[in-house]
């Protein structure tokens, strides 16, 4: 890791961004000093002008992509090398009015049921019964349950926001189910290791990589045509819950 690199990551982690955002800042920067084969501190602001017009005019990147690209460069800028820039505020892409997608009650309930690993299953389920986002369910605790409010507290979600939302009673049996499987003082989805093996003393939630490779497999298994992604889940959300996830986990479990 380049000085340069580790100094960013070390003001992105002083100004509090989450570390999905310091990844996606990263990364960004990467492609930018791999765009012109120069270290980014050293490239002049008409560069970046010209870096923006590639991204729009022969990339044609989505618009989250660009404002990711736009918001890493500005706080390297800014922030790490203290070197604000006008061009830097004059790159905006368009705002998209696109609508989510959306699955349906049938969509979502044979989904669930070509997820056949267990810990999966319960964390997607989850995520749809109380709209979550995947790092909020795969970062859940066991004190963040409230069960006698049937409410989760979610801790540090979006914008670093705390915030309660409501449990349904079947979300709440399978959270108990799961979590007797392993019995973690902490985690109710605890990171494991190779073949989905839980690690003696795992000191950490499960990553999303596994979590979404399991997605994007039944997925393609169900026909679905939909550009559908974990965070649908969360979109669908507030369609009925109960017996949809109730009945489809216990047969997981029974095939586990």
């Amino acid at each position: 890791m380049t000085p340069l690199r580790q100094r960013m990551l070390e003001d992105m982690q002083l100004r509090g961004l989450s570390p999905a955002t310091q990844e996606s800042y990263l990364r960004a920067i990467s492609f930018l000093a791999r765009h012109y084969n120069t270290p980014p501190d050293q490239l002049t602001e008409e560069q970046l002008r010209q870096y923006f017009l590639y991204l729009r005019n022969e990339k044609q990147v989505a618009r989250s992509t660009s404002t990711v690209a736009l918001c890493a460069i500005k706080f390297l800028f800014e922030h790490t090398l203290q070197r604000p820039w006008p061009v830097l505020d004059f790159v905006r892409a368009p705002k998209q009015q696109q609508l989510p997608v959306i699955l349906s009650l049938e969509e979502v309930r044979c989904l669930l049921a070509l997820i056949r690993t267990p810990h999966y299953h319960v964390c997607l389920s989850v995520i749809y019964a109380c709209g979550l986002r995947v790092q909020e369910a795969l970062s859940l605790q066991v004190s963040h349950i409230d069960s006698a409010r049937m409410m989760l507290h979610i801790q540090a979600g979006k914008g670093a926001k705390d915030r309660y939302v409501p449990l349904p009673p079947a979300a709440l049996e399978l959270l108990r189910t799961q979590w007797r499987t392993h019995r973690h003082p902490v985690w109710i989805f605890p990171e494991r290791g190779a073949r989905g093996i839980l690690s003696h003393a795992p000191a950490q939630p499960m990553v999303r990589s596994g979590i979404s490779r399991a997605f994007q497999a039944a997925l393609a298994e169900s026909g679905i045509q939909k550009p559908a992604t974990i965070h649908t889940l969360r979109h669908s959300w507030g369609r009925p819950f109960g017996r949809l996830v109730s009945a489809s986990s216990d047969a997981t479990y029974e095939q586990a």
